[in-house]
């Protein structure tokens, strides 16, 4: 029952109605029997600072999605390491009057990625947002090389640099052996299919971060090339009970009821 003692956690984006984060969390609080109740937020850049503030200071937090995920990097008062390298932040919660901004996608992408039983080589990721630094940071844990591909030249040579000041070698996309999708196509209905980069002739296997009941288009046409593909339902549990255990440090995120709740939701 929510009451005065309920910690309130929220998804902080747009869109929001999509996610199962919502669902996963609640069924983790109800798991364990915690006073707490995870909601999703719809917010525009302009008031994710305050909101995000508030939630921190009253005793909650929640995530941060798409577009505010660098946004929130510079809205906390303090960072663990992965956001402040990597200048993106998805999870946050309050210490001490102040909020605190980690990233936790990172631990997401090397979670869903070991599923997949990459071959070793460098990774080519599709976009420059939140999700593609995060793919970044877990390519600077596991000394990989990157690739990238926007179809902003600007952004993509930016954020070629900003990857090589992180001490992440970047190279030819042709010698990537693993596609990471970090973009929000196929969220919607309607929006096609995200191209296969033919300039990645040598990869074998493929991640998206989308998640959608079924499978999304650009899995389904990465398997049909032979590729071994998946998409983010595996990242969005791993990152998920990350940011669990970050919010209640004393508990063990129940990651198989998180991983239930999710299946259910997209079966």
């Amino acid at each position: 029952m929510i009451g005065g003692a309920t910690r309130v956690f929220a998804l902080l984006g747009d869109p929001v109605a999509h996610s199962l984060s919502p669902a996963m969390q609640n069924a983790a609080f109800f798991a364990l029997g915690l006073p707490a109740v995870y909601v999703p937020l719809r917010c525009n850049a302009a008031d994710l600072p305050p909101l995000l503030g508030a939630l921190a200071r009253s005793g909650g937090g929640g995530n941060i999605t798409v577009p505010h995920k660098e946004i929130a990097a510079r809205s906390v008062d303090r960072w663990l390491e992965q956001a402040e390298v990597l200048g993106a932040c998805n999870t946050f919660w309050g210490e001490a009057g102040e909020s605190v901004g980690d990233n936790t996608d990172v631990l997401g992408v090397c979670h869903a990625l070991d599923r997949l039983e990459p071959p070793d080589g460098p990774w080519l990721i599709l976009g420059t947002g939140g999700g593609a630094r995060a793919a970044v940071g877990a390519a600077r844990l596991r000394g990989v090389n990157v690739a990238v591909v926007s179809r902003a030249a600007d952004r993509e040579e930016a954020f070629r640099r900003w990857a090589a000041s992180l001490g992440v070698s970047v190279v030819a996309a042709e010698e990537c052996r693993v596609l990471i999708k970090a973009t929000p196509v196929g969220l919607h209905d309607g929006d096609g299919v995200a191209p296969a980069p033919t300039i990645a002739p040598r990869a074998q296997a493929a991640l998206d971060m989308v998640y959608t009941r079924g499978e999304t288009p650009w899995v389904l046409a990465m398997r049909a090339a032979g590729m071994r593909a998946a998409d983010g339902r595996a990242m969005l549990v791993s990152q998920g009970a990350a940011a669990f255990e970050r919010w209640f440090p004393d508990e063990r995120a129940p990651t198989e009821v998180m991983r239930a709740a999710v299946d259910a939701a997209l079966r």
